[in-house]
């Protein structure tokens, strides 16, 4: 069994998916010749040939769409964007056409599209290469929004994606592509999507998170332990459709609920979380639900992205507030 980085995992998965089925194409800015822009889909080229993994132009909405109609035609592209800052020009694309393809042909025709990008802070990028916008796919009736966590959960839900046959939005925390590497079985198993992950359990207080923040998440974890509380923690993994099944057996035994998210406070997913557990599981709580977020404000550029980022500090001070309740 390798260990491998995430974007390793991330490229086995893709290799995974093309050597089994003949309609899975990639196409992107820079994946064919140069690899992508982190390396994703290097070696693909050589291995599968360029009529099966293509460099696109300059062009987010072109990429989009010719993923649209391929996967009309009856293939299964997987379409990378460099930077989540870059994907609102799809917002066309996947909002009108993407993910309403099988409401608007009544099932006739369905969309086994995956749209590939790095998201997230924490590598000292410029302007529109930190952006966490998962709510606003989350929002869209008919996509399904993953994000992986570590090495084996990219493998496994990059694969089920791909497998999917409606449209998948795959967001990649890029500050964990190369942070660290784990064993990953290169077995072809998928992971399921529209389920969370128990990561730790706990009986104190539920830490909920997904992608790159449960690194932070985790940490808090251990340091609440050193005082005693024992914190659940969960991956949420894919947001859409949300599994509140997890979360809420959880919180119904913790009776708190701290929800991690990078992205700005307000509307943000975590909001959609604490409304949840607040229609639904209100007379579990025994105390008010704490959310840990970015600031409201665009991501700073380096020197304040620190800043900006919540840490385990900040998760753990939110624990022990909801704690103060008995």
């Amino acid at each position: 069994m390798a260990e491998l980085t995430l974007v390793e995992a991330v490229q086995c998965a893709l290799a995974r998916a093309m050597a089994e089925d003949e309609r899975v194409v990639l196409l992107g800015e820079d994946v064919a010749d140069d690899g992508g822009v982190f390396r994703a889909t290097d070696g693909l080229l050589a291995r599968f040939g360029r009529e099966r993994v293509r460099d696109a132009p300059l062009s987010e909405v072109v990429i989009a769409g010719a993923s649209v109609g391929l996967a009309a035609a009856g293939f299964r592209p997987v379409a990378e964007i460099q930077f989540m800052g870059f994907m609102l020009s799809t917002l066309d694309q996947m909002v009108n056409h993407a993910s309403r393809l099988r409401n608007r042909t009544r099932g006739r025709l369905t969309c086994p599209m995956v749209l590939r990008a790095p998201y997230g802070g924490g590598v000292h990028a410029p302007e529109h290469h930190s952006e966490s916008m998962e709510a606003l796919f989350a929002h869209t009736p008919g996509l399904r929004v993953a994000i992986p966590s570590s090495p084996s959960k990219a493998y496994g839900l990059l694969l089920a994606a791909i497998r999917d046959p409606d449209p998948v939005v795959f967001l990649e925390p890029k500050r964990l592509y190369r942070a660290y590497r784990e064993p990953v079985e290169d077995d072809g198993a998928a992971l399921p999507l529209d389920r969370c992950f128990v990561l730790r359990e706990g009986g104190d207080v539920t830490l909920v998170s997904w992608g790159a923040m449960l690194k932070e998440t985790l940490a808090a974890a251990e340091a609440l332990a050193a005082d005693g509380i024992e914190a659940a923690v969960i991956d949420v993994a894919t947001l859409k459709p949300l599994d509140m099944t997890e979360i809420a057996r959880s919180v119904a035994q913790t009776g708190r609920c701290v929800i991690v998210q990078e992205a700005p406070l307000t509307a943000g997913f975590g909001a959609e979380i604490a409304a949840r557990l607040a229609d639904e599981n209100l007379f579990d709580l025994l105390a008010p639900i704490k959310r840990v977020a970015g600031w409201d404000t665009v991501m700073p550029l380096p020197r304040l992205e620190a800043h900006y980022m919540p840490d385990p500090a900040r998760i753990v001070a939110a624990a022990r507030e909801a704690m103060r309740h008995r």
